[in-house]
């Protein structure tokens, strides 16, 4: 038997995590015009959001697919402690131009820890403290997150090859297990900052992240910073 035969069979062996599925909508942004299908996590009653191209993959490629933790902080906020918003923001750019589907996955802010931790979280990074120690410090998981449902969402939206818009190598190992192949990884590498170099070297250095951190940082906002980034 393959390697590909057997993830095929354990793929099928395995119980699908429940989740159910909303009506298509027209969701038409600043990025380009997308459709949107509100997903439900029937464990836990998490609800996610797809946000997709409405035109196929260009090239006939498997299509672009992004696994994006909530993270109030930055995408709403634009906060520059952390990269998220700007990866949300370049995310739905490549998936606009190229095709694919931008999962926004609620439920998973600070990489798991919850909106309260996490504020928690940057008082200790104020304090010297990098994101994996902070969250040490609190007894909390480095990264909480689940991608049952995502996956589970994939597959049931078709998406069982992907190539996935990110620079987290555990994002494409814990999609694997769950069923859904990564044929790619996609960089989602966006300009570093003063506010967050330290963080993105951390993600780097002690989470295995793929980032290059060799260009010039961004100029710093106008605003106090400095700080280590969120844990998101």
């Amino acid at each position: 038997m393959t390697t590909s035969e057997a993830q095929e069979r354990r793929s099928a062996e395995r119980q699908p995590h429940p989740v159910s599925s909303g009506p298509i909508v027209q969701l038409p942004t600043a990025f380009g015009d997308f459709v949107a299908q509100a997903w439900t996590d029937l464990e836990t009653g998490a609800e996610h959001l797809a946000v997709s191209s409405p035109l196929p993959p260009v090239d006939g490629t498997a299509p672009l697919v992004r696994l994006h933790s909530e993270c109030l902080t930055g995408d709403v906020f634009g906060s520059y402690r952390c990269d998220c918003g700007e990866q949300l923001a370049y995310a739905l750019e490549m998936i606009n131009e190229f095709g694919g589907t931008l999962l926004y996955l609620r439920g998973q802010e600070g990489r798991g820890i919850g909106l309260a931790n996490k504020m928690k979280a940057y008082a200790l990074q104020e304090a010297g403290f990098d994101t994996v120690e902070a969250n040490e410090q609190l007894g909390l998981p480095v990264d909480a997150r689940s991608y049952q449902a995502a996956a589970q969402i994939l597959a049931d939206m078709g998406l069982h090859e992907v190539r996935l818009l990110s620079n987290n190598p555990d994002k494409q190992d814990r999609l694997a297990q769950a069923g859904v192949r990564v044929v790619e990884m996609v960089p989602t590498e966006v300009p570093s900052r003063e506010q967050n170099i330290r963080y993105l070297q951390t993600k780097k250095d002690r989470m295995d992240h793929r980032l290059v951190l060799d260009m010039q940082p961004a100029a710093p906002a106008a605003g106090p910073g400095g700080f280590d980034a969120s844990p998101d």
